[in-house]
């Protein structure tokens, strides 16, 4: 997937020059993945993530969420693209810049798919956990499961995992009151 010489890392200087080609384009300890335009299934529970969120934050103004393609800047040879993430009013004070995110949102939240499950289960935690994400859902639209994984004292714990088959509500005490039933997440 790296288009360099073997133990060549890229930078963001390098990731400012791909190609804006309708794929995801994301560079992790310097080497560069390539994600192809989502399924409709993932843009519909994307949707309808944001729009439950975005809703509950017009009552409740205390941060914003924002949908990919969204840049997250952690360092020179980490940058990413998650598929939402939310930051309180006082984090976006420190990390927005006009062009992307200059350091660790509190919310990541990843829509997996065939081509992106196991990263996003592994190394796209593991850089989450490692720049200080505050708490990191997958979403998993084939099982229609979404595992949950917050920052303890060792770094990631995973909370819960919750299953619209279960009829159970994702709740996060980062937006305090809010009820996301999965049966609304993974609506049709």
């Amino acid at each position: 997937m790296n288009p360099a010489s073997p133990g060549l890392k890229l930078t963001y200087d390098d990731y400012l020059l791909f190609p804006e080609d309708g794929n995801r384009h994301e560079l992790i300890d310097g080497e560069h993945y390539v994600t192809p335009p989502p399924r409709l299934n993932h843009q519909g529970i994307s949707g309808n993530l944001h729009l439950v969120i975005a809703s509950w934050l017009e009552d409740h103004p205390i941060g914003r969420i924002y949908y990919a393609p969204v840049g997250v800047v952690f360092s020179n040879f980490d940058v990413v693209e998650p598929d939402l993430l939310y930051l309180s009013n006082a984090r976006m004070a420190e990390i927005a810049t006009p062009k992307h995110m200059q350091g660790a949102p509190e919310l990541v939240i990843e829509i997996g798919s065939p081509s992106t499950r196991k990263r996003d289960e592994t190394i796209k935690k593991r850089l989450y956990e490692r720049w200080g994400v505050s708490e990191y859902w997958v979403v998993d639209p084939d099982t229609e499961v979404v595992r949950v994984y917050r920052r303890g004292a060792e770094g990631f714990e995973r909370v819960t995992e919750l299953s619209r088959e279960s009829g159970e509500v994702l709740t996060t005490p980062l937006l305090s009151g809010l009820e996301l039933p999965l049966a609304r997440i993974f609506r049709e």
